[in-house]
């Protein structure tokens, strides 16, 4: 059956996710286009294709224990000289990214593995590229800002081309009539006012 490359993670809204990814193409990372703006939380992990059923039902099982929480993007980072990577900060929702992250790797689960760094959520804008396109990125989007309520975490595949697709989304289980993220490039729908 062989293997395959997944990741977890929580999708950044429109109109912020597109936005933050026509960015990192304008500093020239090449993997822009195929890394849907995200929060990770596995990274990519290479599993046997015959375990997917039980991480499908893992993560439908850690997503109906959580309830949304608040997440805002403010200012930038970066990782250098360590990694070469500038992203943008979590202002708010880092204790409860870090508590996700852990309970979707758990030890007794399906997607258990041990990180590179200790667990930093963050919002990749910039990865690889030459020092003076990381230098603009990190002064570029000093000042962006996003919030929004997050409600649901989703699990990728990359494919042979290195695009990362999503398989499925897990919304979580306090959501209530929280609406679902939309996917990058669709306009979400406003509501249309009442006649009269």
């Amino acid at each position: 059956m062989g293997t395959v490359t997944l990741g977890v993670s929580i999708a950044v809204p429109e109109p912020y996710g597109s936005l933050l990814q026509e960015r990192r193409a304008g500093f020239g990372d090449p993997a822009a286009h195929g890394i849907p703006t995200h929060v990770t939380l596995v990274p990519p992990t290479e599993v046997d294709a015959e375990r997917l059923p039980a991480i499908r039902a893992h993560l439908a099982e850690v997503a109906a224990g959580v309830r949304p929480f608040p997440v805002r993007l403010s200012g930038t980072g970066t990782f250098r000289p360590l990694s070469p990577v500038v992203y943008v900060m979590l202002a708010e929702g880092v204790s409860a990214c870090a508590w996700l992250q852990e309970r979707v790797r758990d030890e007794s689960g399906p997607l258990v593995r041990e990180l590179q760094f200790p667990y930093h959520p963050h919002v990749t804008v910039a990865h690889g590229i030459s020092e003076e396109a990381m230098d603009r990125a990190y002064e570029e989007l000093a000042d962006f800002e996003a919030a929004w309520t997050c409600s649901s975490f989703a699990l990728y595949e990359q494919g042979s081309d290195g695009v990362w697709r999503k398989l499925h989304t897990y919304e979580f289980g306090g959501c209530g009539t929280v609406p679902a993220v939309p996917a990058q490039g669709t306009p979400v729908d406003t509501p249309t006012p009442a006649a009269g």
